[in-house]
């Protein structure tokens, strides 16, 4: 029965998560319902102590599916894995409840460490296309990380995280979740903001010590940008 339970809970995940699906049975020509269901029996043998068993049916899967799982990584309930090719997942990941990962993902270690060397993912958190989470470092709940980022340290809740190395670029949006929407596109650029920021204080500036014409100072007003996060009246 509980095997019956989880397939129906993994059903409703993938249609929940995934607007292309368009009938329940679509859900098991999808690599992310195998790897995963393979994984669960995988990591029950593990933890028991059956080694080459777990990782023989963990290699399987990962030849099937291109989403490698080692079998000791500890996975909460609802996880999604969309499309799912280059997922890596180490052995000493742990993963919350109601995660999404996208294609490319690496939830990897930082070199021959022992011990806990795999992140550590809290519940609600959307990792995007390409993104990489390396060494012993937690992801806060209700997390973003954007496409490509390389995190490489301990990120709060609530946070949304660009870049290389990855950045806090939006914080304590507690009333959005990632998983509600799955936006990948719509996040702030941090070099951008940074430009913006030096842009508005040279103006300031300039504007303080009156080195500016009137023709000069319209030009640059017409250059502004608009609707970014870079707070325009920061240095005012």
């Amino acid at each position: 029965m509980g095997i019956i339970k989880y397939i129906k809970e993994e059903i409703d995940v993938i249609k929940l998560r995934d607007p292309a699906i368009k009938t329940t049975s679509e859900v098991f020509l999808y690599a992310s319902f195998h790897a995963i269901l393979r994984h669960r029996i995988a990591h029950w043998l593990f933890i028991r102590k059956h080694y080459f068993l777990s990782r023989w049916i963990s290699q399987r899967s990962a030849r099937k599916t291109g989403i490698e799982i080692h079998p000791g990584a500890t996975i909460g309930k609802g996880l999604f894995i969309d499309h799912g090719h280059g997922v890596v997942i180490g052995e000493t990941c742990e993963i919350g409840d109601n995660v999404t990962l996208y294609q490319g993902v690496t939830l990897g270690g930082t070199g021959k460490e022992t011990g806990k060397r795999h992140p550590t993912i809290g519940s609600n958190v959307m990792i995007s296309a390409g993104a990489k989470i390396l060494g012993s470092i937690s992801i806060g709940d209700d997390s973003k990380i954007g496409a490509g980022s390389v995190v490489l340290r301990d990120i709060p809740p609530y946070a949304t995280v660009v870049g290389i190395p990855g950045r806090i670029v939006r914080l304590n949006n507690a009333k959005i979740h990632p998983n509600d929407d799955l936006d990948q596109v719509h996040l702030p650029d941090p070099v951008k903001m940074e430009m913006c920021r030096l842009t508005h204080r040279i103006e300031y500036i300039e504007k303080k010590l009156g080195g500016l014409t009137q023709e000069e100072q319209e030009c640059i007003n017409k250059e502004r940008c608009n609707g970014c996060d870079c707070m325009v009246n920061e240095a005012e």
